[in-house]
């Protein structure tokens, strides 16, 4: 990703934040709000393609009341 290209997202992210979260946060707390946000929405488009699979798998441990789901859910993510 060139300069140009990461100054542009993150100028869209601060533009959201002004917009949308102006008078609902203090100005010097976005940070704890875009940066988790942000982090979520980068594990789902990253999970995206086999989320489907994980949803499918936690179903079925769930049913079969298997308590330690990790393992087999990072195998179903691939």
């Amino acid at each position: 990703m060139d300069n140009q290209t990461y100054n542009s997202i993150v100028s869209f992210i601060w533009g959201i934040a002004d917009d949308c979260l102006r008078d609902v946060y203090v100005r010097g707390k976005y940070r704890d709000v875009i940066l988790p946000m942000t982090v979520i929405r980068r594990l789902d488009a990253v999970l995206e393609d086999t989320k489907d699979d994980v949803l499918a798998m936690k179903k079925n441990l769930d049913a079969a009341g298997i308590i330690n789901q990790t393992e087999a859910l990072c195998q179903a993510a691939k």
